[in-house]
This record gives structure tokens, sequence and C-alpha cells, in this order.
């Protein structure tokens, strides 16, 4: 009688196999104490193990191409055995590479069709909450761009993106897109440009239901001593505020005189910016910075190192340097990893204030402000952006000064 020392290896997990086994090792993480050591990270490995073989699965190896069938079945199976519930809890206690492989197969599962169900997208749908513990891991720095990228997927479903705009979750945006860590911040201002222009019908229904609120705290982002901030909001607003469905929303926009103050406001500050580049000779700008590993850019686009500014040297004319710390007095811009500096077109600004004053029915109050600042709007006007080779910019701000001049000499105005 002849014995095997060996057991013949099992072949790769079915997809109800994998499923399980993800569930499993995710509950077991729940009952080992931080001082069982030895446990914990034996835990740890069998979930990322089984992350990896999901990945495999779902996107293949490299050299097979995924199964459509156990792509499917995967999905259905990860549905079924709540299995998205832990992917979204347990993110946290994750380290870097099982959160990278764990959005990556949940940026597939969430597209994945199972006979004529999104499985995943239907799961959501019934566990909203999920979507709200996303958003609040913008607070947590260590896993906030990897919940921002699947918050982003989500957010092309509009189910999902109608809930969060209508969730109170939303209103954290306002404060997550001035967070201190840069690379947050930006991730942040991705998702939240994506729900005010990815769906236009649901954004058009949320602003016309929360209008006040809503804009008193964009005012705050138009009006942030961050200038990166103010631009990047500007020009958020002229992209959703001028949607033919959100046309309703841009008469009542425009005929406000706080708001258009606001753009006033935000004119002097790109004055203020313009001259600080012209006068400085700023011809080139070299960043002075340090190698660091940057764990939070290591997605597939953002390999090895990067740049950390530090300082900025402005070389004039002459040759000759200064040295301008980075956010400090006196300096109005938040340079970010950029070799050459030159003055950006205000597209959005033209664009905004193109249509306040162009506004046939335009309030008497409107008119008054215009009329009565019109000599230092058009001092303004005339000096931003000076020297360019923008011809739509130089006509938007031709049209502007007109209109800005035709309602100053209004003769009925004071009466």
């Amino acid at each position: 009688m002849s014995f095997s020392f060996f057991k013949a290896s099992r072949g790769p997990k079915t997809p109800s196999e994998l499923a399980k086994a993800v569930k499993d090792s995710f509950n077991a993480l729940d009952s080992i104490t931080v001082a069982e050591v030895k446990a914990l990270e034996k835990a740890m490995e069998e979930v990322e193990k089984n992350i990896v073989a999901m990945k495999v699965m779902l996107a293949g190896d490299g050299d097979v191409e995924p199964n459509h069938d156990q792509v499917s079945q995967l999905t259905l199976e990860v549905c079924n055995e709540d299995v998205i519930a832990l992917f979204i809890h347990k993110l946290p206690i994750l380290g870097w590479e099982a959160r990278k492989n764990l959005v990556h197969c949940w940026s597939i599962m969430l597209k994945q069709k199972v006979d004529s169900t999104f499985c995943c997208v239907q799961y959501m749908e019934k566990h909203l909450e999920l979507l709200d513990f996303l958003v609040v891991c913008y607070d947590n720095k260590e896993i906030a761009l990897h919940c921002g990228g699947m918050l982003r997927e989500c957010i092309k479903l509009p189910s999902l993106a109608k809930y969060i705009l209508e969730s109170p979750s939303f209103e954290l945006f306002f404060k997550f897109v001035e967070l201190p860590n840069f690379d947050v911040a930006s991730d942040a201002f991705s998702t939240f440009k994506n729900l005010l222009t990815k769906h236009e019908s649901a954004v058009s229904h949320y602003l016309t239901d929360n209008y006040s609120e809503f804009f008193e705290q964009y005012e705050k982002l138009l009006t942030s001593p961050n200038y990166v901030t103010r631009r990047q909001s500007l020009k958020l607003l002229s992209e959703f505020l001028l949607e033919p469905p959100n046309s309703h929303i841009m008469k009542r926009y425009i005929a406000e005189v706080g708001h258009l103050k606001v753009m006033m406001n935000l004119l002097k500050v790109f004055h203020v910016v313009s001259r600080f580049l012209s006068h400085s000779n700023v011809s080139l700008v070299k960043i002075i910075g340090i190698k660091q590993k940057h764990p939070n850019l290591c997605f597939p686009h953002f390999q090895g190192d990067i740049v950390l500014p530090l300082a900025i040297l402005l070389s004039d004319k002459k040759g000759k340097g200064r040295k301008q710390e980075l956010n400090a007095p006196g300096c109005p811009l938040c340079l970010v990893c950029t070799y050459r500096l030159r003055v950006c077109r205000p597209h959005a600004y033209t664009i905004l204030l193109q249509v306040f004053v162009a506004n046939p029915n335009k309030p008497r109050e409107i008119k008054l402000i215009l009329a009565k600042n019109h000599e230092r709007l058009l001092a303004l006007l005339n000096n931003l952006g000076k020297g360019g080779e923008d011809d739509q910019f130089e006509e938007e701000k031709e049209l502007i000064m007109k209109e800005i001049e035709k309602v100053s000499r209004l003769a009925n105005l004071e009466s």
C-alpha cells in the first residue's frame, strides 16, 4: 500500500469561495486584539492575499484575461455576502497596497452588470450610509485619496450622486476643499466638482431647493484667503451656473447685489496678482525642494518620488534672484510644482462678470453699483492681463467695459 505524504494542491478558488474567504478574513480581524501582534499580522496577510486574488479574478494578471462569467459571479457573491460594507469599513486598517488593490476592484465591480442589474449599485442604494462614511473619510489623510477615488466612481451613477448632494455630508466638502493637506484638498475639490457638474438635472433640483444655504457656503470659497481656492471655485461656478438647466439659478444669482460685490472684489485680487507678476519681472520660477516619498501619490500615474516645494527663486531681468518662501507674507500665490509662472487669463471671471453686466433685466441696485464704481472697474479691467495675446479674453473684457460705460451714462439712476 502506498501513501502520499503531500496533499494535492487545490486550484484557484471559485468566485463563491473567494467572496466567502474575503468576508471571513475581514471578520477575523475583529476577533484579534492589538496585543496579539503575530496573530494580527497573520490575519492581515490573509486579508491582503484574498484581495490580490480578487483583483486577479476581476482584472486578470497581465498574461491571462479575466473570465467574464467569473467576474459576474464574484460581483454577485460580494453583494450577497455583504462584503461591500466590509470593503468600506475596513479600509482604514488596511495597508497602502491593499487599499490600492481594493479601490481597483471596486471600480470594476461597480460597473459590472450581472444579467440586467448593476448589483453593486443596487447594494449601495440600499446602504446609502456607506456613501456618508466615504465622504467623512476625507478627514483621515491616510485613506482620503482612496475613499475619494471610490466616491468618484459612485458619483458616476445618478442615484448615488443625488443622494450625496441631498445628504448633510455634502456640506462637509466646503471644509474639505480647504484642508491644509494640499493632496487631500485637491482630491476633495475634484469630487466636489464632479458632484456639481456630472448630473445636470440632479444639480438643478438641488440648487433650486437649497439656493440660499448653498451659495452662502460657496461665497466663503470665493472669498477664501487661499488664492488657489478662489480661482478654482470661480472656475467651477462658471461651469455649473451657466449650464442650461440652471438658467433660473443663474438669473437669480446675477440679480443679487452681494454676488456682484464678490465679483468686484475678485477683480481687485486678480489685478494685485497681475501687478505682482509684472512688476517682479518674473521670467523663471525655480522650485527649490527636497525629494520625499509620498505614499498617497503612488497611484499608477504617480510613480516614485515627487518634489516637495519649499521656496521659489524669482529671477529678474538682470539675473539677480531673491528667495520667496511659500505662503510667506507678501506672497500672493500658492505655487505647486511648476517651473514657469505666467499670468493666467481669468476667463471664468470675465464670463461671469459679463453675465452680470450684460443682463438686460439688471435690477436698479446692480446698475447703481456699476455706475458708481465704473471708473475703478474700467481701470482694473483695462489692466487685467495686460500684454497678453489672448484674443478671446480681450474681446470679453471689451464687451464688459462697453456695457459698464453704457450703464454709467444712464441719466435716471439717481432719481
